[in-house]
């Protein structure tokens, strides 16, 4: 019997509005500029370009060893090697801030989550959000920005954590928010090599939400469901149940 429900957050539960490329371009910028207004002598017109270099080095660093650090790490760690080694922490956040305030307007809530959230919860189903994420403040007020909130016990991330999905350590810690069992749960989400994957390596019923999902020519991962829509859910709980 599934007596809980865990959701990825990004692809999942919500979806990009439009192409990604330039909006992290606007907030790696917008990163940037608060720097500079500040006064740190940086190279304005380029420091972003290397801030988007040193992301994506730590974004393949991280999925190989499924360990999080932070987006706050990443440039702390960027701005001391250029000799500034002690900028003040709360500069850091709110040149992410900056960032985070452009990325999330380019994030919309699926169109049938609510509806799906509210029949989980009227079939007696716990929630909780699983999030690989390099920055806990982005995700807390994604789910607020999306009034979402009342629905989940729980939202934990890799940011938080310090393991990134598919680690089974992440999923034993959403787990132990409840006391259930992994034969109890499931695990909705959209990336195979990270929420599939790690909810079959731990026992979790998965189901792979495609229709934001990249979708293999090959799948090595296989999901115990699959669904086009968010809508489907509550009626594959109902089966198992």
């Amino acid at each position: 019997m599934i007596r809980a429900v865990l959701f990825d957050l990004g692809d999942t539960l919500m979806c990009p509005a439009g192409a990604w490329g330039p909006v992290i371009e606007r907030a790696d910028r917008a990163t940037v500029d608060v720097l500079c207004k500040n006064g740190l002598d940086l190279d304005c017109d380029h420091f972003h370009e290397e801030f988007t270099a040193r992301l994506h080095q730590y974004y393949a660093e991280r999925d190989s060893q499924q360990i999080e650090t932070s987006t706050t790490a990443v440039l702390t760690e960027l701005l001391a090697e250029k000799g500034h080694e002690n900028v003040p922490p709360v500069l850091v956040r709110a040149a992410l801030d900056a960032r985070y305030r452009i990325s999330q307007s380019n994030w919309q809530l699926v169109d049938d989550a609510l509806a799906t959230l509210e029949a989980i919860r009227e079939q007696g189903c716990r929630m909780g959000i699983v999030s690989n994420a390099g920055d806990n403040k982005d995700v807390f007020q994604l789910v607020e920005k999306f009034g979402i909130e009342p629905y989940f016990d729980f939202v934990l991330t890799s940011a938080a954590c310090g393991w990134r999905k598919p680690h089974p350590r992440i999923f034993e810690l959403a787990l132990a928010h409840w006391g259930f069992a992994p034969a109890e749960t499931a695990m909705v989400g959209d990336k195979l090599e990270a929420d599939i994957l790690g909810a079959n390596q731990g026992g979790i019923f998965s189901i792979w939400a495609r229709r934001y999902a990249r979708i293999p020519k090959e799948m090595d991962v296989v999901p115990d469901a699959q669904v086009e829509s968010l809508g489907e859910i509550p009626d594959i709980l109902k089966r198992k149940n």
